[in-house]
């Protein structure tokens, strides 16, 4: 771990080294020797599928961001006013675009603010930093360049009263329940009691609407998902031949969820030297990249209650498509909270 502290007061940095991740590149073994092969979804964000992703965010057919970003307008000084003076800390924060809207209502009402952006891409993240910086002066920023569970156990204490941990953008349906189990965990351990959880979902709706999102005319998403294997070229010392792969996504009716998959267009073998690895794809095999689960309230409510974070309030767009949920850390027992 790395931390700069620049010449400005309001600017500190915090980038997490890969070699404290005694494990990298080892998912990607383990998910490539897989009869479905798998990659994590984690190595989609290099600086250049996180500008993929940007650009993904304003396609007509990718309703959540521009949802979200609807529910956020409309419902900023609300969850400021719920909260009270709070340091905004947010995982995968990208451009920090929708989290412009609510760092201006706890400006409006609280005049000083400390926020915590998280990303893996650091270029990315410290770019966004000083255009913020830039835009407000009143603020003050610690950037944090690394992965979740690197971001979660180093978090800086609260500057100005307590915490909101904000985790937008429908990136927690990445996760498959054991995952979202162990990422709620870890947000219950990052957070103190009586400090807040922001949290976006997409919802449950039609499968022509949910498929379009994840299929756009324009192919953002096909290059995106095409990106991962860029990544792990250029990481591991591999050879995946972009061209020989297409993208394929589709919603999963009993899973409730998107899958992406990248589909071998030919019988091949890839190699990634600097895992030592070698892998066969038959033509038609698939390497699957990620899943976007999509949510029922009921149940998510009932998730996030059994892992201490119970909601405190919840919003929706008008046609209930996507739902943004402002949940407080309980105490588990009385000795954390006597």
């Amino acid at each position: 771990m790395q931390i700069e502290q620049s010449s400005s007061s309001r600017l500190r940095w915090v980038t997490f080294s890969t070699e404290d991740l005694p494990s990298e590149g080892a998912d990607v073994v383990t998910g490539l020797k897989q009869t479905q092969k798998q990659l994590p979804a984690r190595y989609f964000y290099d600086d250049r599928g996180s500008a993929l992703f940007e650009q993904i965010c304003d396609l007509p057919e990718y309703y959540p961001t521009r949802t979200e970003a609807a529910i956020l307008e409309e419902r900023a000084l609300e969850i400021a006013q719920l909260t009270g003076m709070s340091d905004l800390i947010e995982l995968g924060s990208g451009s920090s675009r929708k989290t412009r809207l609510l760092l201006e209502a706890y400006n409006r009402l609280y005049k000083t603010l400390q926020y915590c952006p998280i990303d893996v891409s650091a270029g990315l993240l410290r770019t966004t930093a000083l255009n913020l910086l830039q835009q407000y002066p009143w603020l003050h920023l610690c950037g944090l360049a690394g992965t979740y569970e690197q971001a979660l156990a180093e978090l800086p204490p609260a500057k100005f009263g307590r915490r909101l941990l904000i985790f937008l953008g429908s990136t927690f349906g990445n996760f498959n329940e054991i995952e979202a189990d162990r990422f709620l965990l870890q947000i219950r351990q990052a957070l103190k009691p009586g400090e807040f959880f922001l949290l976006g979902v997409d919802l449950v709706k039609e499968i022509s609407v949910l498929e379009a999102a994840y299929n756009d005319a324009q192919g953002i998403t096909a290059e995106f998902n095409l990106n991962i294997l860029q990544h792990l070229n250029h990481q591991f010392s591999g050879n995946f031949d972009l061209a020989q792969f297409e993208h394929f996504a589709f919603f999963n009716r009993a899973e409730s969820q998107i899958e992406m998959h990248l589909r071998s267009l030919k019988n091949q073998t890839v190699r990634l030297d600097g895992l030592n690895l070698t892998i066969s794809l038959n033509a038609g095999e698939t390497i699957h990249t990620e899943i976007s689960r999509k949510f029922h309230l009921p149940t998510l409510t009932e998730q996030l209650e059994r892992c201490f974070l119970a909601p405190i309030k919840v919003w929706m767009d008008p046609n209930k498509w996507f739902g943004v949920l402002l949940c407080q850390r309980q105490c588990i027992n009385a000795q954390e909270c006597p």
